[in-house]
């Protein structure tokens, strides 16, 4: 996983268990539980996580977990992405409310 040349790779799994990761039990030499993060815990969680979180309002970080993401690493990953993407594209761009929402409008209907 990786978001601009020059970047060392990692694979980053994530989901329900372990269980279902079963052939990969002797090839993965570190493994981490990560919870879910406490609403209060999210906006420094995402600035920890990538860059474009640092640049956000932590109140409309608060706002999208609290309605979308409900704290999921999944789901702040794919938000994340879209907001990279979308800055990307025009790196004179905010991460403001109105990005993060674009973004969020891009995950669809499921989640």
């Amino acid at each position: 996983m990786w978001d601009a040349p020059g970047c060392a790779a990692a694979l980053v799994l994530c989901g329900a268990g372990s269980q279902r990761a079963s052939a990969l039990r002797s090839r993965v030499p570190t493994w981490h539980q990560v919870g879910r993060p406490e609403p209060s815990q999210v906006a420094q969680t995402l600035t920890l996580f990538h860059p474009v979180g640092a640049q956000a309002n932590p109140d409309d970080l608060a706002r999208v977990d609290e309605q979308m993401a409900r704290g999921d690493s999944r789901t702040w990953a794919k938000i994340t992405s879209h907001v990279y993407a979308a800055r990307e594209r025009d790196p004179g761009k905010r991460v403001d409310r109105e990005l993060i929402e674009q973004a969020c409008a891009r995950l669809g209907p499921y989640l």
